[in-house]
């Protein structure tokens, strides 16, 4: 993989990034990862993408493992493997079996036997929404079947904002 293509940004080293560093950390586990590293480049990207990923991991009613499944499919279908296994942890403590993980890991698809209805809508409209972006009403019907207005508009925020953060990590080459 080639070298990440902008310069990190060490926390601690700009004062002026002193309280943004403070409240990302507070959002995500007491560190500043490297992806956030690198969006401190831009104080304003970095504030704003903290507080929108922080409403939809942390903030969303979608249920714990819908909200990692469509992650962890839209980081294998756009080639983000930091995205992926960032986020293993998260699929892990929201009761998703290591074996459905695994599955996952190929873009070419996966065992459908490990997955209840719910999680295969998931897999199925974030495989629609990252592929071909477009999403066929048949689809969002039976979406919005199953899922109350609040969860469809945070379940698609969630595969949306998700595909920013692979595209951003696949263009800038941030892969470890």
């Amino acid at each position: 993989m080639s070298q990440i293509r902008v310069p990190v940004v060490t926390p601690g080293t700009r004062p002026e990034l002193a309280e943004l560093e403070d409240r990302i950390k507070k959002q995500r586990g007491g560190h500043v990862s490297l992806l956030y590293q690198v969006l401190l480049n831009s104080a304003p990207i970095a504030s704003g993408w903290e507080q929108m990923l922080s409403a939809v991991r942390n903030h969303s009613s979608i249920p714990a493992d819908l909200r990692e499944l469509a992650i962890l499919r839209v980081a294998v279908l756009n080639q983000a493997t930091y995205e992926f296994e960032a986020h293993v942890p998260h699929a892990l403590s929201a009761g998703m079996g290591e074996h459905a993980i695994e599955s996952l890991r190929t873009a070419d698809g996966f065992d459908a036997t490990l997955f209840n209805e719910n999680q295969a809508l998931v897999l199925e409209l974030t495989d629609k929404m990252t592929q071909e972006v477009a999403v066929p009403d048949a689809l969002m019907a039976r979406v919005n079947a199953r899922f109350n207005p609040q969860e469809v508009v945070e379940l698609v925020a969630t595969i949306a904002a998700y595909n920013m953060v692979s595209r951003f990590l696949v263009a800038l080459a941030i892969a470890h």
